[in-house]
């Protein structure tokens, strides 16, 4: 407890990489010496550069230790440092782990033995949200745990899906706890937290969000996971780099195929061209992963009983929905049904849980259960 506070106070200066704050206990061998070096003592570091040395002494005139440690137990976060025996295994092996992180929920999910990533698109499609959720609900019996960045699109729908299928999940934040972003899923984070997962960060809680610090934190989300899945992304996104971190960290990349004529799969495909595996369903991740889980894939399909039973002008209907929506006048023309009969077959597919209305009156196949 004597050293955490100075971890702390390292990372509340604004030094929450790992090689500056490494380089200074490794030659000191103590935390606490590190902290209160003297600036003749810091300059003869080897690597050091003086504009930090002098950055170092100037912010840390303004940081109470003992205050910063007090703050963290009264809001029970957990802080690991790169000193404790718990900090997570993988993450410990990256390049510039965060040299202190902060945990709100259990800790002890961080250091899961099936960690899979899962990023994309902030603008996912009605065809990407379908996807994954069918694929993580094949999970459903797995002991897989879902990491992921809580940003809007696949994050969060990654997010949500492992809770409905009561897997852990892990959110890593690009900000302090006090900034939820975006302020939108406030109700996420309280979800993953009262769920048995963790939401965590490298930043001190009273850290705002900044542009910089979003593709920082994907270095923690893929080095916490043995794998990461791509849903959608763009030749220019946060999800490439990801992909790229996760190649540099040596873990396995996995991508979703998606519409060609989406955009924002023009970065999967990319992927996939320079070797990334293919998914399709829930197997190919465990196959990739090498993992064995009891059933994954094998939850009840209600809408392979039910199409059984559709009447011609629904089972009509049901066959031209896909999973990007298509619009009541399209079915309309490609069914050459009456207005009668396509308003019924809609309504039936819509009760029986085949087809949902999104926005407007536009009709999307479901795929989760």
């Amino acid at each position: 407890m004597e050293n955490l506070k100075y971890w702390i106070a390292f990372s509340k200066a604004g030094f929450s990489g790992s090689n500056f704050v490494k380089k200074l206990w490794m030659h000191f061998d103590s935390i606490k010496e590190a902290w209160l070096a003297s600036s003749a003592d810091l300059i003869e570091i080897e690597g050091l550069q003086y504009k930090q040395i002098e950055r170092f002494v100037e912010e840390r005139k303004s940081v109470d230790p003992d205050d910063l440690l007090d703050r963290l137990e009264k809001r029970n976060i957990t802080a690991l440092t790169l000193e404790d025996d718990d900090y997570p295994f993988l993450l410990r092996q990256i390049y510039d782990p965060p040299a202190v992180i902060y945990i709100k929920g259990n800790p002890e999910v961080c250091s899961s033995d099936k960690t899979l990533a899962i990023v994309g698109s902030r603008k996912a499609s009605h065809y990407i949200i379908e996807i994954l959720g069918k694929l993580i609900n094949d999970l459903h019996s797995s002991d897989v745990t879902v990491v992921s960045g809580m940003a809007l699109g696949v994050d969060s729908c990654a997010h949500r899906a492992a809770l409905k299928n009561n897997l852990k999940t892990i959110a890593v934040l690009g900000s302090g706890f006090d900034y939820i972003y975006p302020a939108g899923n406030k109700d996420l984070f309280n979800q993953i937290i009262d769920n048995n997962g963790a939401v965590i960060s490298e930043y001190f809680p009273e850290e705002e969000p900044e542009i910089w610090k979003f593709p920082k934190r994907n270095r923690i989300i893929t080095g916490l996971s043995k794998g990461t899945l791509i849903g959608e992304a763009s030749l220019k996104s946060g999800a490439l780099i990801s992909a790229k971190l996760c190649l540099d960290q040596n873990r396995e990349l996995m991508c979703i195929p998606g519409l060609i004529t989406n955009r924002n799969t023009e970065g999967v495909y990319k992927l996939i061209k320079e070797g990334a595996a293919v998914v399709t369903n829930a197997e190919d991740i465990l196959n990739n992963m090498g993992w064995n889980c009891l059933s994954a894939g094998k939850n009840n399909d209600k809408s392979e009983s039910l199409k059984i039973e559709l009447l011609d002008n629904e089972r009509k209907i049901y066959e031209i929905i896909d999973l990007e929506p298509k619009q009541f006048d399209d079915i309309l023309n490609e069914t050459q049904l009456n207005i009668d009969e396509v308003m019924f077959g809609l309504t039936t597919l819509e009760l029986n849980g085949l087809i949902k209305q999104v926005s407007g009156q536009r009709y999307i196949k479901v795929l989760s259960s």
